[in-house]
């Protein structure tokens, strides 16, 4: 793909990276990577770690625009994208509504099933209801109404952290106490069996469309945090080695995701298709993740980006929907 000139007004981008999320390291990775490949692209890059004196700093030196490439609560509840909104600088990616909406698990996959995509069927508890109508009482309830095996995972947070796939109930309370280490409501969800992918889509636009979907095949049999961001420890697809209709099919339910969710410019949607091929919604991730193991760059360029060409896109793009 050619790589055109990004026209003005774009003269400095500043990327915020790091924070004080449990991904803090995958944030550093993915800001990096992002920063690198905007200066390749001929543009001036200022990577920041966001501290106290961010906000006053972004009103004395009024980038072009913010890129915030920060993973967890802090770049992806909506809370910084709100402040930025606040003071009126342009960012890349979703507004802060849509990003409490994804954020929070449960709601997303609410409003995803409500858009018509099938999501496995989950039930959503509070560490106080945990504990106040008795665990042991709970996990019967659970294991009654959603016959093992089940994931557990925290109802907001990102990179698999504090996600068990539970194949015994006697694992059930360990996996509920790993995963309220993260969040203070955690979401037992029904085990789909099949394919995992994952579905970038991306705007720059011209509306939003599904990029390749990336195939994942961790060698331990679960794709957690270190199979992520361990190279060696997941093999992927890209494409995934599936027939065109089903591909077709997860790639629509991609779309119709982020369009339910009212997100914008990237996100990164995580599905599994079953046997009989039918996609099934899991979450979505607003900032999807951009170190040299994360799926979007993969997706990128199997589809034929240039990765310097997206991001400077996706930036030129954030500045023509806040002028809108």
């Amino acid at each position: 793909m050619s790589t055109p000139l990004i026209p003005e007004p774009i003269r400095t981008v500043t990327v915020l990276a790091g924070g004080i999320s449990h991904e803090r390291d995958v944030s550093l990775r993915s800001g990096r990577r992002v920063a690198d490949s905007l200066i390749e692209h001929g543009l001036t890059v200022e990577l920041r770690d966001p501290d106290a004196t961010l906000l006053g700093h972004l009103r004395d030196t009024r980038p072009d625009v913010v890129w915030p490439a920060l993973h967890g609560a802090s770049g992806e509840d909506g809370a910084l994208r709100g402040l930025l909104e606040a003071i009126d600088i342009p960012f890349v990616g979703s507004q802060s509504t849509a990003a409490r909406l994804a954020w929070d698990k449960p709601t997303a996959k609410a409003l995803v099933a409500r858009a018509g995509i099938r999501t496995p069927r989950s039930i959503t508890l509070s560490h106080d209801a945990f504990r106040e109508l008795g665990a042991a009482s709970v996990l019967e309830a659970i294991a009654d109404e959603h016959p093992i095996p089940v994931v557990v995972k925290p109802a907001r947070g990102g990179s698999a952290q504090g996600v068990t796939v539970v194949d015994k109930v006697g694992a059930l309370p360990r996996a509920m106490v790993d995963a309220y280490t993260y969040c203070e409501d955690v979401v037992v969800e029904q085990k789909i069996v099949g394919t995992e992918i994952a579905i970038g889509v991306l705007d720059t636009g011209d509306g939003p469309r599904a990029l390749p979907a990336v195939e994942i095949v961790p060698t331990s049999g679960f794709y957690g945090f270190e199979a992520r961001y361990n190279a060696g420890e997941t093999r992927f697809f890209t494409p995934a080695r599936l027939a065109d209709d089903v591909a077709s099919a997860a790639a629509t339910a991609a779309v119709t995701a982020h369009e339910a969710l009212g997100l914008r410019h990237l996100s990164r949607v995580d599905i599994i298709v079953d046997g009989a091929g039918t996609p099934w919604f899991l979450e979505v991730n607003v900032l999807p993740g951009l170190t040299e193991t994360s799926l979007v760059p993969q997706a990128l360029e199997n589809a034929g980006y240039d990765l310097g060409w997206v991001y400077a896109e996706l930036a030129q793009k954030a500045i023509t929907d806040h002028r809108a």
